[in-house]
């Protein structure tokens, strides 16, 4: 795997929201669902907030590749499943970012269920 640039991490990590487009069986990109995403040092994380049943989570999961779009970066990635133990520093991560809205808003992205279904962004080589 390769590494994201200073500018790939501060303009996605920046960014509001992030389309992310796994890929289908056949190689082509699903409808791309737009997530919230924090950085974490020199990585990049998104959750689903339905949990790992949702269709683009379980895409990601088939396949481990796809697309995403964000702070004016288009991007082929990878993705690879967090580790649980930086799940408390990633919540604090969204809790910041996202503090403008609403508590129960934030509150759906911190929930066991999307803690389970975290991913690590990282660009395809």
């Amino acid at each position: 795997m390769t590494a994201w640039t200073s500018d790939e991490l501060a303009r996605i990590g920046a960014a509001e929201e992030l389309e992310i487009a796994p890929l289908q069986p056949d190689g082509a990109p699903r409808r791309p669902v737009t997530v919230w995403v924090v950085r974490h040092g020199d990585d990049l994380y998104v959750r689903s907030v339905n949990g790992r049943n949702a269709v683009w989570f379980r895409s990601a999961q088939a396949r481990h590749e796809g697309w995403i779009r964000a702070g004016g970066v288009e991007k082929d990635v990878i993705f690879v499943d967090a580790t649980p133990d930086i799940n408390d520093q990633l919540d604090a991560a969204y809790r910041s970012k996202y503090r403008r809205y609403a508590k129960s808003i934030v509150d759906s992205i911190v929930t066991p269920q999307a803690r389970a279904a975290t991913l690590k962004l990282a660009p395809h080589s």
